[in-house]
């Protein structure tokens, strides 16, 4: 492998070229703003020639019929460069509109110079129009040197020499146009794909805060719900067996300490996972003391504390267990709310069966079954609940199905069933 070469560090404008960009910037701004001031700008200034050249007798230099009459002169030398002034909104009608006095200089032999300004109306077609229209407006522009031509012969100069340098000139003027129209689309498209991906970054992100909003809902649920379901079962434990059994109803409030305790360590690593590093302190050692998430060499301590709540468990593992950590997660998190819900609706009596079964390439089967009542859970959709969306939304990440739902007649109870299949190879 060849050595990455060191990206050389940026290199500041020199101040000339800083100060003219800066002025051009400001200059096509305004320009943007009051398009008119610059039109009338450049028209009163080609306006000013053309009467100048007209009034003084230059024109007399390149004529090839001095005779013509002095108003003939200065009727055309204005209706050949006040059509300017539409250059840039209607340059097509204006290369039209100055055609006839042309064609009227080029045959009284005034040959006036303001004829030339039809190269900047050819320019600006090139510019703005459809290149199609370049074909009969080069065409026209070209008349008035044929006109001449066929007038007054080799007394005007050759015919190479006057349709030659006119059609020369004309190019000039096209390939001007086209290349300033070009680096004008090139750059308006950096410009649209620039806003494009800051479109499309806003939009990820977005997308990434309400992923991540929906992770933290689904792991707050799972922490605060099982914990409180718990810390609800002791409790209400404890105050039946307060009055006759004090042992039974210290030991309540000792495993409420715990399960609090707990729930508040769980909750505390969260935040700090979430807390920004910036507002950590910035120091050293001031790290906060993170544990991983839990997993199914867990699992214990959970069923643990929901026995201690007053629900009997009994599990059923098949196999050895050889699961990346993401996939222990969701088993313990369904396997948590599934519990959860139990303690919530299943109501007195009830007891809740864990068969679990790991399969080749880590594929896993498990069940959850409890014998309380039979009534449905209240709707997510209705209660605003997260506990079967987000063990579905879990599930979905590593391909595997979930169904949850009243077991089958005559059984009596909850049925939670989850599917993962196999790892896929990387």
């Amino acid at each position: 492998m060849q050595p990455v070469k060191p990206v050389p560090e940026d290199r500041a404008a020199e101040p000339l070229t800083e100060y003219v960009q800066r002025v051009n910037r400001r200059i096509r701004s305004f320009d943007h703003r009051h398009p008119l001031v610059w039109d009338l700008h450049l028209t009163g200034f080609w306006v000013l020639a053309a009467l100048i050249d007209a009034t003084s007798g230059g024109w007399d230099n390149v004529a090839h019929n001095p005779d013509v009459p002095f108003g003939l002169v200065l009727a055309l030398s204005v209706a050949l460069s006040v059509p300017l002034l539409w250059r840039r909104s209607h340059p097509a009608t204006a290369l039209l509109v100055t055609l006839p006095p042309a064609l009227v200089s080029a045959w009284s032999g005034a040959a006036l110079q303001a004829a030339l300004l039809q190269l900047l109306l050819v320019h600006h077609i090139a510019l703005r129009l459809p290149l199609r229209n370049l074909w009969w407006a080069v065409t026209l522009a070209t008349v008035p040197a044929c006109v001449t031509v066929v007038r007054y012969g080799d007394s005007a100069g050759s015919w190479n020499q006057q349709v030659g340098s006119h059609l020369v000139s004309l190019g000039v003027a096209v390939l001007i146009g086209i290349t300033v129209r070009t680096r004008r689309d090139y750059t308006a498209a950096l410009e649209d794909r620039a806003r494009r991906l800051e479109t499309e970054r806003d939009q990820q992100v977005r997308l990434a805060a309400a992923a991540e909003r929906a992770r933290i809902a689904r792991e707050m649920h799972d922490i605060i719900g099982h914990n409180l379901s718990v810390i609800t079962g002791l409790a209400d434990g404890g105050r039946y067996a307060a009055a006759k059994s004090p042992d039974r109803a210290a030991q309540a409030l000792d495993a409420i300490g715990t399960t609090s305790r707990q729930a508040l360590g769980e909750l505390r690593r969260l935040l700090d996972i979430l807390r920004d590093d910036d507002q950590d302190g910035g120091g050293a050692g001031q790290a906060p003391e993170l544990a991983p998430q839990p997993a199914l060499t867990d699992l214990g301590r959970l069923l643990d504390g929901v026995r201690q709540a007053g629900l009997p468990v009994r599990t059923t593992i098949k196999g050895e267990p050889a699961l990346p950590e993401g996939r222990q997660l969701t088993l313990y998190r369904v396997i948590q709310e599934a519990l959860t819900n139990t303690l919530k609706h299943a109501g007195p009596d009830a007891t809740a069966h864990i068969d679990l079964s790991y399969e080749a390439g880590g594929a896993v089967t498990l069940t959850v079954t409890d014998t309380g009542r039979t009534t449905p859970l209240p709707s997510p959709a209705l209660s605003g609940g997260r506990g079967l969306p987000g063990m579905r939304e879990r599930t979905s990440l590593y391909g595997g199905t979930l169904e949850a739902g009243p077991r089958p007649a005559p059984e009596q109870g909850w049925r939670v069933h989850l599917h993962l299949p196999e790892e896929s190879p990387q």
